[in-house]
């Protein structure tokens, strides 16, 4: 019942809000309740209550937990390789040419950039995944006069 204080099951509770649950089930602790019976008044479990508690330990401000990954990926493309990417297919030989046939010509040649897939991440990071070749968009021509307005 007292969970739709604090927003629900599965809802962000924000980081005023968590301080304040703490400092009650705190305060009701004192008075003599157990932390399972003051957490279940409130509407969340012990499991919240310690994970709301370590958040704000030290100087903490009981945000931030979603940071995303810390890791560093090693087969990440430098960003040379992004680069040269982009100077490849917008050189005027490819620059008509889907990545799906930028790689094969390349490889041809004896030359080996990136994947087909990487070609296209690059193109859509810089903007510039759009239609490649001669042929134009289809374009709607005007309305048959037959249709009335």
């Amino acid at each position: 019942m007292g969970g739709l204080l604090l927003g629900g099951r599965g809802r962000l509770t924000n980081a005023a809000h968590r301080q304040k649950a703490i400092e009650l089930i705190g305060e009701a602790k004192a008075s003599g309740a157990t932390l399972t019976a003051a957490c279940g008044e409130i509407g969340i479990s012990l499991r919240t209550l310690k994970r709301w508690r370590k958040a704000f330990l030290g100087d903490g401000d009981g945000e931030g937990r979603r940071r995303g990954s810390p890791r560093h990926v090693a087969h990440r493309l430098s960003e040379e390789k992004r680069q040269r990417i982009l100077l490849t297919c917008n050189q005027p030989a490819y620059a008509l040419l889907p990545p799906g046939q930028i790689v094969p010509a390349l490889a041809d040649q004896g030359l080996y950039i990136g994947s087909e897939s990487s070609f296209y991440r690059v193109l859509h990071q810089a903007g510039q995944c759009h239609r490649r070749g001669r042929g134009t968009c289809s374009n709607t021509g005007p309305a048959p006069s037959s249709w009335k307005d």
